[in-house]
């Protein structure tokens, strides 16, 4: 059992959170409201992949990089630190686009 690719996810995820505090884009800004979207992503992309493993597309293949560890057929727990991870940065990089277009508007009006 290797656990370096889900030793890297955690390591990427550990990098989003000190962003995400360091600026104040997500949690750091509102915890609750990004706590309901980061779920309502990672449910939704869950539901993806088992139907995608229902359907054949997705299947999992053993890796000497991965942990072997499945939370359900066809489905590693890596997925789930990957999906965690997807859905995290995405709102990390909205929130920062947001703020560097608000700031660079408030530039713009001086």
């Amino acid at each position: 059992m290797n656990l370096v690719y889900a030793a890297s996810l955690l390591l990427t995820l550990a990098c989003l959170v000190l962003l995400d505090v360091r600026f104040r884009l997500v949690f750091a800004r509102t915890p609750a409201r990004s706590a309901v979207v980061l779920l309502a992503g990672l449910a939704f992309f869950t539901v993806w992949d088992a139907v995608g493993i229902g359907l054949g597309v997705f299947r999992h293949v053993d890796s000497r990089w991965a942990s072997g560890i499945l939370l359900a057929p066809q489905f590693p727990i890596e997925e789930l630190l990957f999906l965690v991870f997807l859905c995290y940065l995405t709102l990390v990089l909205l929130s920062g686009w947001r703020q560097l277009r608000n700031r660079h508007a408030k530039r713009r009006r001086r």
